[in-house]
């Protein structure tokens, strides 16, 4: 199988140490990065993906506000930069432990993080990337 993501959340999954929205939001987003650490691939989309599935029950999940797609652009531009290659929708990634690392040290030095601006997440994961990604759950 392969793990379904939007691009924003490809940043996410650097910091994700098991916080989430809700109970249901982080055992599922525990079972992707366990997916991911396994070694399956990702597909890159636009839009709702795997992360977002327990959030779209909700009355308004903010999965399809513009702010959001705008954080998806900003992200594909970020990583593109990291891979040395442009990222489009439909795309595998195959994550590997170097890239991860690249990944990691980009963020950790704000290249990657404008896309994170106006993320309310965004506090928890500067403390995660500065504390050198302690208790991070994507190992690979």
């Amino acid at each position: 199988m392969t793990v379904r993501l939007r691009a924003h959340h490809l940043l996410c999954m650097l910091t994700y140490v098991g916080e989430g929205y809700s109970r249901a939001f982080t055992a599922n987003y525990d079972r992707i990065v366990a997916r991911l650490s396994a070694g399956e691939e990702i597909e890159l989309v636009a839009g709702p993906d795997d992360v977002c599935a327990p959030l779209l029950e909700g009355a308004e999940p903010h999965c399809h506000q513009e702010s959001v797609v705008e954080r998806d652009r900003l992200a594909a531009l970020a990583v593109s930069e990291i891979v040395g290659r442009r990222l489009a929708v439909r795309e595998t990634i195959e994550l590997s432990a170097a890239l991860v690392e690249r990944m990691r040290e980009a963020f950790a030095r704000g290249i990657s993080r404008e896309a994170c601006s106006a993320c309310e997440w965004s506090g928890l994961c500067t403390r995660i990337a500065g504390g050198g990604y302690t208790g991070v759950r994507l190992e690979c």
